[in-house]
């Protein structure tokens, strides 16, 4: 007689005289601690936007630089949480601060019921900046 153990999550059929381990490779809906949390993600962003923004002045030069490095920072940090399954879209917009208005909006075609976003703004007396950050359940 042969027993093996198998680790949690993982189901098995007896098959003839041999065991057959199967594991749990789909999944419709993300467990619920692993659940994109918005008000997470918003605090999320505004540390990262406060530790690179704090003391920066607006230079044309760097906002490209600027803009990249804090998207690849944001998406990192949220690689961090270990929400399996989600696909994320950071954007970053920095600006000069002239006092002149700024609209943005987006169109998204989703499952609300699993994906979500979140956005924070920064702002100070040289610049601006509004990060936005979608996260999508990949099936």
């Amino acid at each position: 007689i042969f027993f093996r153990f198998f680790p949690k999550g993982q189901d098995f059929h007896l098959t003839g005289s041999c065991f057959v381990a199967m594991s749990e490779t789909f999944s419709l809906r993300p467990n619920h601690k692993k659940k994109f949390r918005a008000p997470i993600v918003k605090d999320l962003i505004k540390k990262v936007l406060q530790e690179k923004l704090d003391g920066q002045d607006y230079q044309a030069d760097n906002v490209t630089n600027y803009t990249k490095e804090i998207a690849d920072v944001i998406r990192d940090r949220l690689k961090e949480l270990g929400w399996d399954r989600y696909k994320y879209i950071v954007s970053v917009v920095v600006g000069e601060q002239r006092g002149e208005g700024l609209k943005m909006g987006c169109r998204c075609f989703w499952d609300s019921d699993t994906d979500n976003y979140a956005e924070e703004m920064y702002i100070s007396k040289q610049l601006f900046c509004v990060a936005t950050v979608f996260g999508m359940y990949h099936y």
